[in-house]
């Protein structure tokens, strides 16, 4: 069974940056894509990016490509999520979740039908 505990989450103004860890335990971290995916209020959960667990290729929604990354540390298990140029429409509750792939070279699907999830970790962007 895996476990992923997020942390780094908070307030943080406009234009701040936080970022946000997700630690994997039970489970070597290879064998898994991993994504974020957020909730915001009154909206549905969305992937906003993932990274593959065999070559680490990374992909990112539009509405956060080029202001959020995506990094990996199999040796750690450790998943980063860094988010900067945050706006007020970046709230959200966010989640790392896992998805089970082997060893097999796969994209990653930041909608996937993912099996381990976190708890969430609460980010509001405001002034």
């Amino acid at each position: 069974q895996l476990r992923l505990v997020e942390s780094g989450g908070g307030l943080v103004q406009p234009g701040g940056s936080l970022r946000l860890s997700c630690a994997a335990s039970g489970f070597p971290l290879d064998y898994f894509h991993i994504g974020w995916v957020r909730q915001a209020p009154g909206k549905e959960r969305e992937g906003i990016s993932c990274i593959s667990g065999s070559d680490g290729s990374t992909y990112f929604q539009d509405s956060v490509k080029g202001r959020f990354a995506i990094s990996r540390d199999n040796a750690k298990k450790t998943v980063y999520l860094y988010m900067n140029s945050l706006k007020p429409e970046d709230t959200a509750v966010y989640y790392c979740a896992a998805d089970f792939v082997g060893l097999q070279e796969s994209a990653c699907n930041m909608n996937a039908a993912y099996q381990y999830w976190g708890q969430g970790l609460q980010v509001t962007v405001s002034s």
